[in-house]
């Protein structure tokens, strides 16, 4: 792992189930009366966010809040941006003010490598969501919950091997889908993705997993449904998605949820809408509905992160 976090293509199994790994021992700092540990104290941590978050943000504040570092939650609609200072002049003054890491999030794909590409190895970049691109901390939260639940914990060789994950919804615009299949096949999980045609992404070719546009199909053989959902903000114009039909083809409607075995897991990144990837009654009565531990798992991995990029040499404590 480099001084980074851009994309989960940048790790191999290894450095995943390392991260994996050290999240086991932040989910245990999580649980203690006071869930807080000295081990990135005096280190800053800046976030950028130009797109709306609520989980992302959070966990990353709060994450590096339990690691006693300190944190500058930096509001672009106030900033100098607003000005016309250049978002490179912008990185230029945070690194000057001796911050230790960036956690982003922005529209343009790849825009996160590109500024660690700038500041080389004098900040460390974390990626929190670019475009379509990538959202690496989500896969591997995503991830580390189906390690969790299916055998406790990570532990130092996380598997999902002989788990089938269908990867449901809007995938064309999906940041995350694209961190998830990563993040779940180098654990040796079957993944197959299921949209609509014109939901579905135009580079198949690149993407090592089956697909198909029928959900009733492949739906008895899932072990995980991982639902997404559709992102109208990034559609072109010319895409025609009825919701009615949607929620009738790919919906975990009540009736369509009676057919699904308790056992098999249900996730979603958030947020969710409520009737129309998933009922309401599913989402709140369903057992096995890991929305939830998700959220509290995204904390644990992003101190994980953090303390894989800050805290060389430092123990946890």
């Amino acid at each position: 792992m480099t001084n980074h976090l851009i994309n989960l293509t940048d790790l191999d199994r290894d450095a995943i189930r390392e991260l994996l790994y050290l999240t086991d021992r932040f989910v245990e700092v999580g649980q203690r009366p006071i869930p807080k540990v000295p081990a990135l104290r005096g280190r800053t941590v800046a976030m950028i966010f130009f797109e709306d978050s609520t989980r992302t943000r959070m966990s990353f504040d709060l994450a590096a809040k339990r690691l006693s570092a300190d944190v500058i939650d930096f509001p672009t609609h106030t900033s100098s941006l607003s000005k016309g200072e250049s978002l490179q002049d912008t990185v230029e003054t945070i690194r000057a003010l001796g911050v230790d890491a960036l956690v982003i999030r922005h529209a343009s794909d790849g825009l996160p490598g590109q500024i660690a590409e700038a500041v080389q190895e004098t900040i460390s970049v974390i990626n929190a969501g670019d475009g379509l691109n990538a959202h690496p901390t989500q896969g591997l939260l995503d991830a580390y919950t189906l390690c969790q639940h299916f055998h406790g914990s990570a532990g130092r060789e996380a598997s999902l091997e002989g788990i089938h994950v269908g990867i449901i919804g809007d995938i064309k615009h999906s940041r995350v889908a694209r961190s998830d299949l990563i993040a779940y096949s180098s654990l040796g999980a079957k993944v197959t993705l299921v949209a609509p045609r014109e939901l579905q992404p135009t580079d198949l070719e690149h993407w090592p997993v089956e697909i198909t546009d029928d959900l009733d199909s492949i739906l008895p053989s899932l072990d995980v449904i991982g639902l997404l959902r559709i992102q109208k903000e990034r559609m072109d114009k010319t895409v025609a998605t009825s919701l009615d039909d949607y929620v009738d083809r790919y919906g975990i409607t009540e009736s369509r949820a009676k057919g699904i075995n308790d056992d098999v897991v249900i996730v979603h990144p958030g947020p969710v809408n409520r009737g129309i990837e998933i009922a309401s009654e599913v989402l709140d009565k369903r057992v096995n509905v890991l929305v939830n531990q998700q959220v509290t798992n995204g904390v644990a991995v992003r101190m994980a992160v953090l303390f894989r990029l800050l805290g060389s040499g430092i123990e946890i404590d």
